[in-house]
């Protein structure tokens, strides 16, 4: 087991900050993802760990030690990929043991290690077949296989499920996880997948435009945001983000408020007047889009969150309401989490 410790790293690709001073650490034995759309900077920070970019600027440390200027063969690190990177021509068995093979490390031992991993995979009695012969499951544990069989205490992954339908996604899921704890490795993980980060993190590295926004387990991510970024891009539906005013029409201007979907209920002569817009219908519950008169830039709209099925219809008028406590409040010019707002009261 190693921890990793990246300290004010950035890549630029000429003018372009691809990284820009990106700071934080993985303790040892833990799974921390890093979080964000596409273009955020994320995959180059992965290379970056691995030895595959080289940074700009910044130190890169495994278990205390400058790995910055190492080749990715010194780092003691293992790496999956997005495209799981199989060798078509070669067996499960063969694909497994390749790294071990070009690293030329002892024959007395491949056997043992590959009967574990095998076993650990459930890939035992897979290993004379060839990639073509397996399902996108099978092949992803391939690669799992080849990055376990190196024993390296830290394991990156380049957004490994993203070839995968969605309940292949949610078993691998929880199979990668299991593993790690299982074996104790720091994990490295790479998702513009929230769902992924929130099920399988014991921290989120939260990026946007090349920067951290913010750093933090997932249930702090979700309870706490620390921007408005970071408010919508955790939950589903999105947190909804609204001018103060249209709230409390004594409020600062300079505020916005923030609530999640699932924290606004329907409620005769709540705080909010709002017409129906949509209804979305999803089994366990109900995403009820509504439309908030008086907006100076046109008409702001609200998700509503509601268990099981609902009666009501596009066009119907609805009161909005929601704890006191459910409510975030954030900068209307810079976006940032602001804990010290004066509210007005109901």
């Amino acid at each position: 087991m190693s921890t990793l410790s990246l300290q004010h790293v950035s890549k630029h690709w000429g003018p372009t900050a691809a990284v820009d001073d990106a700071s934080f650490a993985a303790a040892s034995g833990s799974f921390v993802v890093l979080l964000g759309p596409s273009g955020c900077g994320k995959s180059t920070t992965l290379r970056m760990i691995a030895g595959l970019d080289a940074p700009t600027r910044g130190r890169i440390l495994i278990d205390g030690s400058d790995v910055t200027a190492l080749p990715p063969a010194r780092r003691r690190i293992s790496m999956v990929f997005q495209s799981y990177a199989l060798f078509p021509h070669l067996s499960v068995r063969e694909n497994i043991l390749f790294g071990v093979k070009v690293r030329r490390e002892p024959k007395a031992n491949r056997a043992a290690r590959l009967e574990r991993v095998s076993e650990l995979l459930g890939l035992s009695a897979l290993l004379e077949r060839k990639p073509s012969q397996l399902s996108g499951g099978q092949q992803q544990r391939v690669a799992l296989g080849r990055a376990i069989i190196a024993e390296t205490p830290v394991c990156l992954m380049d957004e490994p499920l993203s070839n995968l339908d969605a309940k292949l996604r949610q078993e691998m899921r929880r199979e990668i996880r299991a593993l790690q704890r299982k074996l104790g490795m720091t994990m490295v993980y790479v998702t513009h997948d929230q769902t992924e980060a929130m099920s399988m993190a014991d921290q989120v590295v939260l990026l946007e435009g090349g920067r951290i926004v913010q750093d933090a387990p997932p249930a702090e991510l979700y309870a706490r945001p620390a921007t408005v970024f970071a408010a919508r891009f955790i939950g589903t539906p999105p947190m909804n983000v609204l001018p103060f005013g249209l709230v409390a029409s004594d409020a600062p201007k300079d505020l916005l408020i923030g609530v999640r979907p699932e924290h606004v209920r329907l409620a005769q002569g709540g705080r909010l007047r709002a017409l129906v817009q949509s209804v979305e219908y999803f089994g366990a519950d109900t995403i009820v889009g509504c439309t908030l008169p008086g907006a100076s830039n046109g008409v702001e709209t609200i998700a509503v969150r509601v268990p099981g099925r609902l009666s009501i219809g596009a066009g119907e008028p609805v009161w909005l309401d929601w704890n006191d406590d459910a409510q975030h409040f954030f900068d209307a010019a810079g976006g940032r989490r602001r804990d010290d707002a004066p509210i007005p009261a109901r």
